[in-house]
């Protein structure tokens, strides 16, 4: 095999959760672009399936399911659905977020709410589509993580800003870290490679402060756009990066390397 070939995802089906947004969009760009069958899930299935045509004119082979990664059946039936329609999936990115918190004081509600998508439904996303991989003796996931999950909180990045940052997406990125640990060990003898990558900040139009702040900060003197994730994931997802598993892997301009 030609090494570019390793890169190509052709005859694959991926599996993109919350593939709607900011992230998610380059995500499901990557993946078709390297070949791959991609389907996109969330609870707003609407704006998966707006997406999945204006791909597919281009081309693309996108499908949309709708997904609660919050309810352990729907995760199940997920996985049923996917085999029925297409025989299995190869890559997983868990890429799905829940925000239901603002601040450091919002009730208890709000965090609980947070983790049922983003700790015990990522560890039923990764459980059941892991069990199913390792069933048939291959595949790779990869959990879509932050540096926020590496570093403590940096208030002088927001100070005067009046933005609030709240604590549950510290915790559940971390969180999300030895997650792929203890996956990769689990799933790696059945074949199963599980990795995660570290975004770090997004460009959206954010306060000019706040960026020229977070450009500082960086050796590359800039917040991350929306090309700078395709490589990574096609990487992870294809055969170039056979024998790497239990990896993290900070994709922030060099902002965790100070």
């Amino acid at each position: 095999m030609q090494d570019l070939n390793l890169f190509s995802l052709a005859g694959r089906t991926a599996l993109v959760t919350g593939g709607a947004g900011l992230y998610g969009r380059q995500i499901v760009r990557a993946l078709a672009q390297a070949g791959a069958k991609t389907v996109m899930a969330s609870r707003d299935v609407a704006a998966l399936r707006s997406y999945a045509e204006s791909l597919k004119k281009e081309g693309f082979d996108i499908l949309a399911y709708a997904l609660d990664q919050a309810d352990a059946g729907a995760v199940e039936r997920l996985r049923d659905q996917l085999v029925a329609d297409l025989g299995g999936v190869d890559v997983l990115v868990n890429n799905a977020v829940a925000r239901p918190m603002k601040e450091w004081s919002d009730p208890l509600d709000a965090w609980e709410r947070s983790m049922a998508v983003n700790a015990t439904g990522l560890f039923d996303m990764t459980r059941t589509f892991g069990e199913h991989m390792a069933q048939r003796g291959r595949g790779s996931i990869i959990n879509v993580g932050s540096i926020q999950g590496m570093v403590g909180l940096d208030l002088t990045l927001y100070e005067g800003l009046g933005w609030s940052v709240p604590p549950d997406y510290f915790f559940h990125k971390g969180g999300m870290v030895q997650l792929t640990r203890y996956a990769a060990a689990k799933l790696g003898p059945d074949g199963v490679r599980v990795n995660c990558i570290s975004p770090g900040g997004f460009f959206n139009d954010q306060d000019p402060a706040f960026v020229q702040r977070y450009n500082d900060r960086t050796f590359l003197g800039r917040l991350a756009n929306e090309h700078d994730l395709r490589g990574v994931i096609i990487f992870l997802a294809s055969d170039a990066s056979a024998y790497i598993t239990g990896a993290n892997i900070p994709v922030d301009g060099g902002y965790t390397a100070k």
